[in-house]
């Protein structure tokens, strides 16, 4: 494994350090992606740029609009133990808090989680149901997307060799909105997941009938999935046992796990999906 190891002291100068060396490196940051990936050799660059030195990037910014702002250096424990983001977006601090031992969490970049772009990430999951942005900032200057828009399959996003991804941008959520993260793993925190599922509603006044849902699948597409059908069958309708269960099982079918994955069969994560989806649905709305 032999590499030549860079550190930008800049935002400037970490873009010219990747326009020079396109294709031939690679960012680090926590690392506890990227080292893995260069020793099974499943990734091998030239050059490895640490994006660490960079001052102001690892900030959690509560602003002004009811939003969030998060730099792409905040570490997976900052999130899980932010008094703000448990009072605003527990949600964001349930799912971090599965990610992983306690050390991995302290060096684990939320930007690493999401650029690593692995279909179970914990926070890429959350984020996308909380109608996340990202900013991204390369040679033509800043472009912004959706998150959910920022994933093209397993490990591949919309980051160009010379991009990085500058910050995440979250709405505010509304005052009767309520979410919960489950995952299933063989191990708990420290394992990937099987099946993960985020289900975040938003309930009418009366608290029997769903204005909003969102519901994000992960491990069991390439990217995480929104179950769009599976929300549409949830909103302007009272949440009941009935309504659950319909749901739960379009979300079922809305799944297209990988056929012979090592980590649960076809059958086996499809059902995981619909168990789930309705333990969420009922967490939150009962």
């Amino acid at each position: 494994m032999r590499f030549e190891y860079l550190e930008p002291e800049s935002i400037d100068e970490a873009l010219a350090m990747l326009s020079r060396h396109r294709g031939k490196s690679k960012i680090i940051a926590g690392g506890t992606d990227l080292m893995l990936q260069m020793r099974y050799k499943t990734v091998d660059p030239e050059y490895v740029i640490d994006i660490t030195r960079i001052p102001n990037l690892d900030y959690i910014t509560l602003d002004g609009n009811g939003g969030l702002k998060i730099g792409p250096l905040a570490s997976i424990r900052d999130l899980e133990t932010s008094a703000e983001l448990r009072e605003k977006y527990p949600i964001i601090v349930q799912a971090a808090g599965q990610l992983g031992s306690v050390a991995v969490r302290n060096v684990a970049t939320v930007g690493g989680n999401v650029c690593n772009a692995l279909p179970s990430a914990e926070t890429s999951q959350v984020l996308v149901a909380l109608s996340s942005e990202v900013r991204i900032i390369g040679p033509s200057g800043e472009r912004r997307l959706p998150l959910e828009d920022f994933f093209t399959g397993a490990g591949k996003t919309v980051l160009q060799p010379d991009e990085l991804l500058r910050e995440i941008v979250v709405p505010g959520l509304a005052p009767a909105a309520s979410g919960t993260y489950i995952k299933h793993s063989p191990r708990g925190p420290i394992d990937l997941a099987i099946v993960n599922i985020t289900v975040l509603i938003t309930m009418e006044p009366d608290q029997k009938t769903c204005k909003d849902a969102r519901i994000v699948l992960g491990a069991v597409a390439p990217t995480p999935l929104r179950a769009r059908k599976a929300e549409n069958v949830l909103k302007g309708r009272k949440i009941d046992e009935a309504s659950i269960d319909r749901a739960a099982q379009t979300a079922s079918e809305e799944a297209n796990p990988r056929r012979g994955s090592i980590r649960g069969s076809y059958e086996y994560k499809k059902e995981m999906v619909r168990v789930l989806t309705a333990r969420a649905i009922r967490e939150i709305t009962t």
